[in-house]
């Protein structure tokens, strides 16, 4: 950090080592500075404290002061900078998609196959799931890891409390997360699943690169953006669990109606927080030049087109329980998502009345991936 000062006729010393901080640092300095002048003394050196003076040449105007990062840190306790890097990671590690992936994956479609075939638990089991969902987390972790690094000067105004644009991971750090996360979800996945899940995983870290990373930078097109994430998020997490849970039961794999369902709504479901995913993000990519739909058609017009795919669904998942009764059960299928269509169009009416404003559109935006949730939360038992 440099501290430009008006020209002067002394010359100030250069750096001034081993101070603890960067406050007493300037203070000091300006206080004997303007001593000196008081007493004439324009052009002596002086030695403070026995403390050694660097006599390289300066330019006169600015001094470098310390930054505090370093030297205040130091002084921290131990565990007190572990929590923080603790934080930073989990932030780093976007805990609402976290949460997205273990209820899709674990409790939703294992559950789901293990409630069909409750005969064929074993405890053998449980290493092999536990293994699997760290597996899940580290391809989550790669996909929106390699997404922060690329988006720095981006989340610095769109979203400025993610630990990269705060200042609180360093970019070597987090490179050495997204190759830690994107090597050992490989050879998880390699070792335990066999060759067919591990291209599929392979597929999801392969599209969840040319996304992020130059010169493909997916995210640049809105169409490519969408498919992308309805992809991984939609088809190749419901479908590619399901396969993995039902190979460890060792059992062929066949489409069941709630697992076709839950494909497909969640595909949908994918598309929607696609596109909506932008909406808290406008200003950042107009900056930026970022082409999403929500720069293109506005705020407005994505809430509502996002909310009335929302409903799509809700609708379908209730025609789908009326008419398929054998397949599901309709006393719960019929009243959860009837209640989740009317709260969708209460939040869209708050999010109408509050004028689109960012924190409207971000609660709008938290309440979608709420849904997401909870859709999960009730497959197991439809």
């Amino acid at each position: 950090m440099e501290l430009s000062l008006s020209p002067t006729p002394h010359r100030v010393p250069s750096t001034i080592p081993y101070l603890n901080s960067a406050r007493l640092c300037t203070k000091a300095t300006l206080r004997f500075s303007s001593h000196f002048h008081s007493i004439g003394l324009q052009h002596h050196q002086h030695r403070c404290c026995s403390i050694p003076v660097s006599k390289r040449p300066q330019r006169p105007s600015s001094i470098r002061a310390c930054t505090g990062v370093g030297a205040a840190g130091s002084d921290r306790p131990l565990v007190e900078r572990l929590l923080d890097l603790k934080d930073a990671c989990w932030r780093f590690l976007r805990p609402h998609t976290i949460r997205g992936t273990a209820l899709g994956s674990f409790s939703a479609l294992v559950a789901r196959a293990l409630i069909e075939h409750t005969n064929l638990i074993k405890w053998s089991l449980l290493f092999k799931a536990f293994s699997g969902l760290f597996a899940l987390i580290c391809g989550n972790g790669y996909i929106v890891g390699i997404n922060q690094i690329y988006d720095i000067s981006i989340d610095k105004v769109n979203k400025p409390y993610l630990p990269i644009a705060a200042g609180d991971l360093s970019v070597q750090s987090a490179w050495f997360l997204v190759i830690f996360f994107a090597v050992a979800g490989l050879l998880i996945v390699g070792f335990n699943f066999g060759p067919f899940i591990l291209s599929l995983y392979t597929l999801g870290l392969f599209l969840g690169t040319i996304y992020s990373v130059p010169p493909f930078r997916m995210k640049r097109f809105p169409v490519a953006a969408f498919l992308i994430i309805a992809t991984v998020r939609g088809f190749l997490l419901n479908f590619g669990v399901y396969y993995a849970t039902r190979a460890a039961l060792g059992l062929a794999f066949e489409w069941s109606s709630p697992v076709v369902f839950i494909t497909t709504f969640v595909t949908f479901f994918a598309l929607v927080i696609a596109i909506t995913k932008d909406l808290p993000d406008v200003e950042g990519d107009r900056k930026y030049q970022i082409s999403t739909f929500a720069t293109k058609l506005g705020v407005r017009n994505i809430a509502f087109l996002g909310s009335g795919i929302l409903l799509m669904n809700y609708i379908v998942s209730v025609l789908a329980a009326v008419y398929m009764p054998q397949d599901f059960r309709s006393w719960l299928l019929i009243p959860a998502h009837m209640t989740f269509a009317i709260s969708l169009i209460y939040q869209a009416r708050v999010l109408e009345q509050a004028n689109y404003t960012k924190d409207a559109i971000s609660g709008f935006y938290r309440f979608i991936w709420n849904l997401f949730y909870a859709e999960y939360a009730i497959f197991p038992f439809i």
